[in-house]
């Protein structure tokens, strides 16, 4: 007498299972990506306040070393800015005039944070207070009406804030006149206030 071998159950998944997996992966994904672009965003409008710090503070460095003043020149482009480096050529400081007709040299090109940094620019967000309490402006940079900051020699530098913004965050990087140091800060949604970095 023959005997059949026993059937064992074929292992796998059934289409309902599968479906369930595939559901949770989809829903997992799409909560990520908005995550991951926010995340992304802090880091880029981050990274973009801290090296305007730096270079400012380079700047600083740069006049005391060469004893003439260094500025940046910040040019409207849009709604945005493009920003230059310039030593002063004559030793009476940093002028438009001057900076056009070549007195005071270009050492650097122009260059934009977007360059660096996509989706990060000057700006402040729409309803959110500057950092002295004032709100309706949403002007990015804020160092006088010729829009140079200047470091001088003596390691003084223009004071006032440059706003840096992305999609959802926002930083501002102060320059104390006296002194020419900076402070870099975000503005905390949560508490509504900005917050020393």
């Amino acid at each position: 007498m023959m005997t059949r071998p026993a059937r064992h159950p074929v292992a796998g998944y059934t289409l309902i299972e599968l479906m369930c997996a595939l559901t949770l992966a989809a829903t997992l994904v799409g909560i990520s990506i908005p995550a991951t672009r926010t995340t992304v965003d802090e880091i880029r409008a981050a990274a973009a306040a801290r090296d305007m710090a730096a270079r400012i503070g380079l700047a600083r460095l740069d006049a005391v070393r060469r004893s003439s003043a260094f500025a940046y020149r910040f040019v409207p482009d849009g709604t945005d800015y493009r920003f230059t480096a310039h030593v002063d050529g004559n030793g009476n400081g940093l002028r438009t005039i001057e900076i056009a007709s070549g007195v005071d040299q270009t050492v650097a090109p122009a260059e934009a944070l977007r360059d660096k940094y996509p989706g990060v620019r000057f700006g402040l967000r729409s309803g959110l207070p500057d950092l002295d309490g004032g709100r309706g402006s949403e002007e990015g940079v804020r160092i006088g009406s010729s829009r140079i900051l200047t470091v001088s020699p003596d390691g003084s530098a223009t004071s006032g804030s440059l706003y840096v913004r992305g999609s959802r965050s926002q930083y501002a990087v102060r320059v104390l006149g006296a002194t020419g140091r900076t402070r870099v800060f975000r503005y905390d949604t949560g508490l509504n206030r900005w917050q020393a970095r």
